[in-house]
């Protein structure tokens, strides 16, 4: 099965895929936050090509393990992606996952300006990857 992994932002959405197998997350797009929720042309291409079962979708929690402020909007959000395309999801705990990738970023060379489209789609690869992990373990 293949599970596409969401980072939800409140302006855009970083995109990881899964192999069919569930063992590597590859990181694939970013979007405007509102084509996503809106089920919108580019979304929806992405859906078509890859043929996700499952979204994974980053909430963030503060080091004391507690939903950070901003999990009440991705929770609703997530939940207006399922209605609008039928696919399921399940949260993944994103901690830490854009600050990884923004470091991987930087040892690459890139400039502040360079990653601001990349990092959440790198994010998202990074907590959907830790999630088959932990699925597989």
């Amino acid at each position: 099965m293949r599970v596409m992994a969401l980072d939800i932002g409140q302006v855009r959405v970083g995109v990881a895929i899964s192999d069919p197998d569930e063992q590597v997350a590859t990181p694939i797009a970013v979007l405007p936050a509102s084509e996503v929720v809106a089920n919108a042309t580019p979304f929806r291409r992405l859906l078509e090509d890859w043929d996700p079962e499952l979204f994974v979708c980053g909430l963030p929690y503060t080091m004391g393990r507690q939903e950070g402020p901003q999990a009440k909007g991705i929770k609703q959000t997530a939940e207006k992606i399922t209605d609008a395309t039928g696919i399921p999801h399940v949260f993944a705990d994103e901690r830490l996952s854009s600050k990884e990738a923004k470091r991987s970023l930087r040892e690459k060379g890139l400039s502040e300006r360079e990653m601001r489209g990349k990092v959440d789609m790198i994010a998202a690869s990074l907590f959907l990857q830790a999630w088959l992990d932990a699925r597989r373990a």
